[in-house]
């Protein structure tokens, strides 16, 4: 007698040992189509959420990242599920036909609720109201907060997101403002992420805010703001352009087709760098670039985290090394400390802290710790006083291009260093300041 074919199920976990419970196997996410209609006053959010996947492996059964939000329904290829079941962080999903491995499927799931943050080791992340408006901080576990989705930085997708709310409000999403318009009192704003974007990087902004476009060039570059701070804005982000031709020449052209800055009318614990876009509370503004350094460090982040994202967690130091590198470039371009005196003022710092975190590899715990970000920035300093600026920056701009839009890692950053610049010494920098936890000398 023949036997059925076994049916399989994916796992609720893309297998990250920092994130064991975020993230799904089985398939992989290509194309998000949000739809959300949003009520300010009463935090209440109705979305449709259309997912595009491709299988990996023959499904029956598959889940999605979701937590804080009811379901009325769902859909696979426009049919009711055999089952569907939720809870903690995941939406489970028994399919009425099985799946084959390579089939692209899409399920629609509309969903309700008054979103909020998520707990997690690192704080609350995720959908937050703001004291009149919404902010989105979606890093590294808080997309689910919002919409059903793959969320880990491995699965890059492309988006498409609608929000409509009340009329007094701008929203600002990732990618391109492509439609907007207006109907009894409400207003839709839709936004369109043409390159794979990861879900922890996707956000959504309200606000009663002004917009000011500060230059064509190199790239648009869009400022969003409460009126009253309006001068303090014109002065402290008054260097944009130049900020971003600087980094443009030293890390290669910059990725995305414009570059939008929201100033939050609420003060903010730290900024937040999203997809195409960076948000800064209004305590980061005074008018007189007191936060030149942030800026620096969110903008960067275009290249390091949004373009070119971590495939694991433990490699996070790719995102914010090169970060807080940038901060040192941009101090000296403007007159201030040279690169050299900047790293060896970080290091005498680092030095008085415990040697007790491998900075390549540091732990879910200690993953945002700041050593994470000055180690990794010394040793990029350290490799590029080995190989020398010319064979470093040409290195750093080969690889923002080969990788443009990709997942990256460690290993894959010293084999491209390495073969690019034919050094032997990529590796052994490497290890000793980030896999050591003595501490180098420069």
């Amino acid at each position: 007698m023949p036997q059925t074919p076994r049916q399989t199920c994916g796992s609720a976990s893309a297998g990250d040992a920092y994130l064991p419970s975020n993230g799904n196997g089985g398939y992989l996410a290509v194309h998000y189509d949000l739809d959300l209609d949003y009520r300010v006053a009463t935090n209440q959010l109705r979305g449709i959420a259309t997912i595009i996947a491709v299988a990996s492996m023959r499904l029956d059964r598959f889940s999605l990242d979701f937590d804080g939000l009811s379901v009325d329904r769902v859909t696979v290829d426009g049919v009711r599920p055999r089952k569907v079941s939720q809870s903690a962080r995941k939406l489970t999903i028994t399919a009425a036909t099985t799946i084959e491995a390579g089939q692209r499927f899409e399920v629609t799931v509309r969903y309700r609720g008054a979103p909020h943050p998520l707990r997690s080791i690192w704080g609350e992340v995720g959908w937050e109201e703001l004291d009149d408006g919404v902010l989105v901080a979606g890093q590294p576990t808080g997309a689910a907060s919002w919409f059903p989705c793959n969320d880990h930085p491995s699965n890059k997708a492309s988006f498409r997101i609608r929000v409509a709310c009340e009329d007094p409000y701008t929203v600002v999403a990732n990618g391109n403002l492509v439609a907007r318009s207006s109907r009894s009192g409400r207003t839709s704003w839709t936004f369109v992420v043409a390159e794979p974007m990861a879900t922890y990087l996707a956000s959504v902004l309200i606000g009663r805010y002004r917009r000011t476009d500060v230059s064509a060039a190199p790239v648009a570059q869009r400022i969003f703001f409460p009126a009253n701070l309006a001068h303090e804005v014109g002065i402290d982000f008054g260097r944009l352009s130049e900020m971003i031709s600087l980094f443009s020449g030293l890390f290669g052209p910059y990725p995305f087709d414009a570059y939008s800055v929201v100033v939050t009318d609420d003060e903010l614990e730290i900024p937040l760098e999203a997809h195409g876009l960076a948000v800064f509370g209004r305590n980061h503004v005074d008018g007189l670039h007191g936060s030149d350094r942030l800026i620096a460090h969110e903008l960067a982040h275009q290249w390091f985290g949004n373009s070119l994202t971590v495939a694991l967690w433990k490699d996070i130091w790719l995102h914010e090394g090169f970060a807080c590198y940038a901060e040192w470039l941009w101090a000296e371009a403007s007159g201030g400390r040279t690169a050299d005196e900047s790293a060896a003022w970080h290091r005498a710092k680092v030095d008085a802290l415990p040697r007790d975190i491998v900075v390549g590899d540091p732990g879910p715990h200690d993953m945002f710790d700041d050593r994470v970000y000055k180690r990794g920035a010394l040793a990029l300093h350290a490799l590029r006083r080995s190989l020398g600026n010319d064979a470093f920056f040409g290195a750093v701009r080969a690889y923002t291009r080969e990788r443009r839009n990709g997942s990256v890692s460690t290993g894959d950053f010293v084999e491209f260093f390495t073969v690019h610049t034919g050094s032997g010494e990529v590796h052994h920098i490497i290890d000793r300041w980030l896999f050591r936890t003595a501490l180098p000398k420069l």
